[in-house]
């Protein structure tokens, strides 16, 4: 029990504090019970650690990671009764989705340790991952994306903006934009973004970046996936082959029949692994507005979850288009539902129509449509119903 106190302390002494994102806010929340899922290499225990660092100095806190060795041998529920009988205050878990039974474990806690502030991460599958007991009226849920195009700026050169709403970019982007241009060059960090911006991990450096975000995918490939949605491992390489179809598109327009023919899985199969492969947040599903959204639904449009997948799968071809829609749709989707719509190229918000395009693109396909915006490439600064892409980066 010791050497567990110890890894504590060390941990929480040994982050850096320098840069610390916004959602850092939602673990101060008063609920007694708060998880932060999301992606592998995100930052989740970077933020639980930094909470306990900055936030709670002096408290009575203890931060466990349940991929210690030491959890094969001894129970949760008993650690966090000990913690709290001793003036515990705060339980920090880190990667929860590594011990079987997480869930009734918390419920339990919860509902017999009531001076106790459980936070925990968990990966993107954590619905997936057996949980047994129902924490939806126990547990706040957030899910931490990877850095937007504002984050990065304030990582890589220490220089912070305000994160703006939808409405505020579409009736403001030209004031906004001009506050933002006269102290950067956001075409330029903009496109930085695209190659190496999405995770931290950027900070550690460059040139091992891409062989960095391989690694996220195989391991979500090849160890997440299987574990949580029991998909059996002589299917790891159609996950892959899927990847990577979906990598040469711009954006993949999904035939089923075809995909389920080249791939050599059953139809339904196909939508499974589309679904499970969205929830991992390797893709982006797009669909049609007006209808129910199922694991049997088909998608009308299919994209990779963030830019730099498309930099880092080998072969994979980088259509112009294709990553302007990639970006648009990964940085809008964190706060806004988007939708497949037969005029323009997204439904955000069941409100606004996108067309995404280059700077000299024309209006004539959202022409004579109510709330409608050209999004377009390569310009600083918009005018009227033209809002520059770059800026969509600014959202959170």
């Amino acid at each position: 029990m010791r050497t567990i106190y110890e890894i504590s302390a060390r941990s929480v002494e040994l982050v850096s504090t320098i840069r610390i994102r916004s959602q850092i806010r939602w673990l101060e929340e008063p609920e007694r019970l708060i998880c932060i899922k999301g992606s592998r290499g995100v930052g989740k225990t970077t933020l639980l650690l930094q909470y306990a660092k900055t936030r709670l100095q002096g408290r009575d806190l203890l931060y466990v990671s349940l991929d210690n060795l030491w959890f094969t041998e001894n129970r949760l529920v008993d650690l966090a009764d000990d913690f709290s009988k001793n003036g515990g205050k705060f339980l920090l878990i880190d990667e929860i989705h590594h011990y079987p039974g997480w869930s009734v474990e918390l419920k339990n806690i919860y509902d017999s340790l009531p001076d106790l502030k459980v936070i925990y991460t968990g990966s993107s599958l954590l619905h997936l991952t057996g949980g047994r007991a129902d924490l939806s009226r126990r547990s706040v849920v957030h899910t931490l994306p990877g850095l937007s195009l504002r984050e990065y700026i304030m990582f890589s050169d220490n220089i912070e903006f305000p994160a703006y709403t939808l409405d505020e970019i579409v009736r403001d982007h030209i004031e906004i934009s001009k506050t933002i241009w006269s102290r950067i060059k956001p075409i330029k960090k903009y496109n930085e973004y695209l190659e190496f911006g999405y995770f931290p991990f950027f900070l550690e450096g460059r040139d091992y970046y891409k062989n960095k975000v391989l690694e996220v995918v195989n391991l979500v490939l090849e160890s997440d996936l299987p574990y949580a949605a029991r998909i059996s491992y002589s299917n790891i390489n159609k996950l892959k082959q899927l990847l990577y179809i979906i990598s040469e598109s711009a954006p993949f327009k999904p035939n089923i029949d075809k995909l389920s023919e080249r791939t050599g899985m059953s139809k339904n199969t196909l939508k499974d692994y589309l679904h499970y492969m969205s929830d991992a947040l390797l893709l982006n599903l797009l669909h049609r507005e007006g209808k129910g959204i199922s694991r049997l639904t088909k998608p009308e449009k299919i994209y990779l979850h963030h830019p730099n997948l498309m930099n880092a799968i080998p072969g994979g071809s980088i259509d112009t288009g294709n990553l302007r829609e990639t970006f648009f749709l990964n940085q809008v989707s964190f706060n806004y539902p988007a939708r497949y719509t037969d005029r323009g190229d997204f439904l955000v918000d069941n409100r606004y129509i996108f067309e995404i395009g280059g700077k000299n693109k024309k209006s004539v396909q959202i022409s004579g449509l109510d709330n409608s915006y050209m999004v377009l490439d390569n310009i600083e600064t918009g005018s009227g119903r033209e809002i520059p892409l770059w800026l969509f980066g600014f959202l959170y």
